[in-house]
């Protein structure tokens, strides 16, 4: 495991490096799991690493393009929109792994707005 309050960084890459914790981590899990009334409070401990904050943001701009595009969805930029809906599904792991997946999912994301919108266009020019 790489817990981002405690785990030590890698010099070159930057990365956080994985540590090895024996048998007493379980009783730890346990006490955070008693505290899961806590996520997404001021008071979650976890709640405000970058990590989080960027999980955090990346619902709520998620959110806000599909608002954005429901109005004018049509057949012409259905695939496009679907597409779109499905980024997210890509987009795992922990730390630097989902650093890369949120970067790729917003290359894709470009892509797929720009095919979105020039579907939309097409439509309303013919």
């Amino acid at each position: 495991m790489a817990p981002p309050l405690i785990a030590k960084r890698d010099k070159q890459t930057g990365h956080l490096l994985k540590q090895e914790f024996g048998p007493w981590i379980l009783k730890a899990f346990r006490i955070l799991a008693g505290l899961k009334g806590l996520r997404g409070t001021a008071f979650d401990p976890f709640g405000h690493t970058k990590e989080r904050r960027m999980q955090r943001r990346l619902i709520t701009d998620y959110e806000q393009m599909l608002e954005e595009l429901l109005p004018a969805l049509s057949a012409a930029n259905y695939d496009a929109a679907v597409a779109l809906a499905e980024l997210p599904e890509d987009v795992r792991g922990f730390g630097h792994v989902k650093e890369a997946g949120v970067r790729r999912m917003r290359e894709r994301m470009k892509r797929y707005l720009a095919q979105f919108h020039g579907a939309e266009r097409t439509l309303k020019v013919a």
